[in-house]
């Protein structure tokens, strides 16, 4: 590695760590400190913007310790067969970034990663004594995510856990026979080994919770993973099945689909394109539905076609053409299973649709004021004043509702 100063790494170091999603410091605890001092909050707003389940944008140092790695994983461009320029920080100068960035109201937390250096344990080491030295020797309050290494001593994920909000282990591709073939040093069932350690200790942490006033934190805001999407065959049905069975084993708080994004001197079992923003897009919508929403995977593959979401219509909206035989829906009967159904109502209209009538039965009207989706939510709904009719049946509803691309947002149904 070249002789770098402090700015010079911070710049290959902040793009190298944009390929990673999974940062977000949602369901983060409250840190507490004695005397009421300490440096930094969860709270406010700050170079990273990434987005909380409940919309809210925050800002983190998302960074890596290093960009070398020994690891030669077929998709990365920090593999050990890559010349891309190489960087490394101490974890004294990643613990100086982050507190000088804090300080000047730039980021709420750090989200850090490294790629392997020497070993898995040594990297480990290194990563955890940044949260440590944050913790205990600058009584730093603020959030913390921390890029696990399944490898490396179960001891060392433990002790990170201690200081971290929020840790992560990437499982990187939906299929065993895919993580084989593009990162041949991986293994998944030590991927799956590692995240079945860290949710016994996040579920012991909380049982202690419940006996005591002041139990000692532990990764307070859960897990996360990765999945990168379109570096393999595997479809969207892959993906969301994969998922599904992530959360239902280790009771992540969230997976993080990344597009692939092709590198320079890639394998020739890479593709050469990047798969569609949407297809992510999509994925992030689905998933909403499976964690959200109350839909299963099974039900989500019915408004595929060949194990793939629409890229034109949401996946909510999909589903519910392949069954119009379950609508229109009552607002002012149907219970709010039903609601979240509805293609256009977000949770967040559904709860004041509940809400609105106990007082008086809603009209069509009343509803347009709750949702900006009025159009699309009115072929699915009975309201006082309205009923579908044959608009339902139409043949051509599929057009009459799909709209122009628009900037992604994931949390306009949510908001609704």
């Amino acid at each position: 590695m070249t002789n770098l100063d402090l700015a010079g790494k911070l710049a290959i170091l902040a793009d190298a760590a944009k390929y990673d999603a999974s940062c977000s410091s949602s369901a983060a605890p409250k840190r507490t400190s004695a005397g009421g001092r300490g440096v930094g909050s969860t709270e406010g707003s700050g170079i990273c913007h990434a987005y909380a389940p409940d919309g809210r944008c925050i800002s983190l140092l998302k960074i890596l310790l290093t960009n070398y790695c020994k690891y030669d994983c077929a998709y990365c461009v920090n593999r050990i067969s890559s010349d891309v320029r190489r960087a490394r920080f101490t974890a004294a100068e990643v613990v100086g970034l982050t507190l000088d960035f804090y300080k000047r109201n730039y980021i709420e937390g750090l989200f850090l990663s490294s790629g392997i250096i020497r070993s898995s344990d040594y990297t480990m080491e290194q990563i955890v004594e940044v949260a440590r030295s944050l913790r205990e020797d600058h009584d730093f309050r603020g959030y913390i995510h921390l890029k696990t290494i399944p490898e490396a001593d179960p001891l060392l994920l433990e002790k990170a856990g201690r200081y971290a909000d929020r840790l992560s282990i990437n499982v990187e591709l939906p299929s065993e026979q895919s993580l084989g073939q593009l990162a041949p040093e991986k293994d998944l069932g030590g991927i799956k080994r590692a995240m079945g350690r860290l949710r016994l200790k996040i579920e012991e942490a909380k049982d202690e919770r419940k006996a005591s006033a002041a139990p000692p934190p532990f990764a307070g805001a859960g897990q996360s993973t990765q999945m990168i999407v379109g570096a393999d065959p595997s479809s969207d049905l892959d993906i969301l099945s994969t998922s599904t069975s992530l959360y239902a084993s280790y009771r992540l708080k969230r997976v993080y689909y990344s597009a692939f994004s092709p590198i320079p001197r890639a394998s020739a079992a890479l593709p050469l394109v990047r798969p569609p923003l949407m297809r992510e897009h999509r994925l992030y919508q689905a998933d909403w539905l499976l964690r959200f929403y109350g839909f299963s995977t099974g039900e989500i593959a019915t408004g595929m076609r060949g194990g793939m979401l629409d890229l034109k219509i949401d996946p909510k909206f999909a589903w519910a053409l392949e069954n119009r035989h379950g609508f229109p829906v009552d607002v002012n009967r149907a219970a709010k299973e039903q609601l979240l159904r509805v293609p256009g109502l977000g949770t967040r209209a559904v709860k004041r649709i509940l809400q609105s009538r106990r007082h008086r039965r809603l009209r069509l009207e009343d509803v347009g004021r709750i949702t900006a989706s009025i159009a699309r939510v009115r072929p699915f709904i009975v309201a006082e004043d309205w009923h579908p009719g044959t608009l339902l049946d139409a043949a051509d509803l599929r057009a009459k509702l799909v709209t122009p691309p628009r900037q992604l947002d994931l949390f306009t149904e949510q908001a609704a």
